[in-house]
């Protein structure tokens, strides 16, 4: 899935420059810069329990339009206003458990073998960016910052474990409800023409003040660093 998205990503990026480019000398005065943008992460988790690590590789995968408000006459200078969706993945050597009581979180122990363990979140994203660039209405290779903050909504959350095919356990997978609904982060975004960092700092919990491990407050926030594609 994360081989196919990124082809796709460059695929279609590189498709709509080129269209872009050749329709350049026909663009009005009053262009509009990045409408569509498309984003892949790696995901640290902050603040984690002692004993939780990461393993495997947590990736995210974000994409979505956005609306742009130029705020001077020569356009360098916007607001951002955007909708998307968002799904990141956290693998770590932490265990979920549907019980009566609820969700209980345990750290696997390291006799016990498996494949991986994971938490997945689906969001609907608001990202709201601050935006300089030196563009001009014919060029679209141009240097950007864009900076703001990031609303999430997360409508699902699932927890997975699958064990290693000789331990005679089974696959383990739920909906998880103690999922922090609302969350939110600062956004940096950095780069020239298409390849762009990209960096969001959550500014909430992964998990709900309900969620703990071994009588420990689960704290954990995302930190996901990679790159982010803009598409006129």
């Amino acid at each position: 899935m994360l081989r196919l998205f990124i082809l796709t990503l460059l695929g279609i990026t590189s498709v709509l420059k080129a269209q872009s480019g050749s329709e350049s000398l026909e663009v009005s005065p009053r262009y509009f810069e990045d409408q569509f943008y498309l984003g892949i992460t790696y995901n640290f988790l902050l603040k984690k329990p002692e004993e939780v690590k990461q393993q495997n590789l947590s990736y995210g995968l974000r994409a979505g339009m956005i609306k742009d408000i130029p705020l001077n006459a020569s356009r360098t200078i916007g607001l951002g206003l955007g909708l998307g969706l968002g799904l990141n993945t956290y693998y770590t050597n932490m265990e979920a458990l549907e019980t009566a009581d609820g969700i209980q979180y345990a750290v696997i122990n390291s006799n016990r073998t498996y494949k991986r363990s994971k938490l997945e979140t689906h969001s609907i994203e608001l990202p709201i960016e601050f935006r300089w660039r030196n563009s001009n209405p014919r060029e679209y290779k141009f240097w950007r910052i864009y900076t703001g903050i990031t609303f999430a909504y997360v409508y699902d959350m699932r927890s997975k474990f699958v064990p290693s095919d000789d331990s005679g356990e089974v696959t383990n997978s739920f909906s998880n409800p103690d999922a922090r609904t609302l969350q939110y982060g600062i956004t940096f975004n950095f780069g020239f023409n298409s390849f762009n960092a990209h960096v969001y700092y959550s500014l909430t919990n992964l998990l709900d003040d309900t969620s703990f491990i071994e009588q420990e407050s689960i704290r954990m926030r995302p930190l996901r660093v990679g790159l982010i594609f803009y598409i006129l």
